[in-house]
């Protein structure tokens, strides 16, 4: 005998994490994104966040790069509020031990497994899907059409970038609030002149490279493939 939509779908079970907001879903989504692959210093945040059915701020969502700073604050505290939100850190040791996109599959999978609920499948921002208790889907681009994925992109930038401002004041000269790691003028004379401080990524061929003498070869060869790609 053919089953019933319902089912075939069984309603997920709820965590007592879950506010009643959420407590008719019929099935938790959440989206997942990262912030600071490309920087040579701080670590990778990675959100999952699920949006309740119904929330006012839906159509304000965007990729976080395409907000500025203050509307990302914004949008980070109606998120917090309304949303389960899951928040996971890959600090640089953990990238230089297992390379910048395991790092952050690994803390994508920590984020979701942080929203302490049952989800029925979660939106990956990009081509690939991390380990997850749940159905998994990449979609490329999803930070701009996807509204969980714009979510997360958010909260990771948000996240990440206090945590950047935060490190200027003990890592001072190397701009890190301004540029938040990446490889900005002010960060590469910095790194140049100072070397690197204990948040930079060692693995990264700009920073071993300062460590071994070769930086401005190894800057030439970073932008040389930058200007081929």
């Amino acid at each position: 005998m053919k089953q019933s939509r319902s089912a075939r779908r069984p309603a997920p079970m709820l965590t007592s994490s879950a506010p009643n907001r959420f407590a008719k879903t019929n099935r938790l989504v959440a989206g997942v994104d990262e912030a600071g692959r490309g920087p040579l210093a701080g670590p990778v945040v990675a959100a999952a966040v699920v949006l309740p059915k119904r929330f006012a701020a839906l159509d304000a969502l965007k990729d976080s790069k395409a907000l500025t700073a203050e509307d990302r604050d914004r949008l980070a505290r109606t998120i917090r509020a309304r949303a389960l939100v899951g928040v996971a850190i890959a600090e640089p040791a953990e990238i230089d031990r297992l390379n910048i996109l395991h790092a952050s599959m690994a803390a994508m999978s920590r984020a979701v497994a942080a929203l302490n609920c049952d989800l029925e499948r979660a939106y990956i921002d990009g081509n690939r899907t991390p380990d997850l208790a749940c159905r998994a889907t990449a979609l490329v681009g999803g930070d701009g059409y996807e509204p969980t994925i714009m979510a997360a992109s958010i909260i990771a930038k948000t996240v990440r970038d206090r945590i950047m401002t935060t490190a200027c004041a003990r890592f001072p000269g190397y701009e890190l609030r301004h540029n938040k790691g990446y490889s900005a003028p002010a960060h590469v004379e910095g790194l140049r002149r100072l070397g690197p401080s204990p948040i930079h990524r060692r693995s990264f061929a700009p920073v071993r490279a300062a460590l071994q003498g070769d930086f401005l070869d190894a800057l030439d060869s970073v932008a040389d493939a930058s200007a081929a790609g």
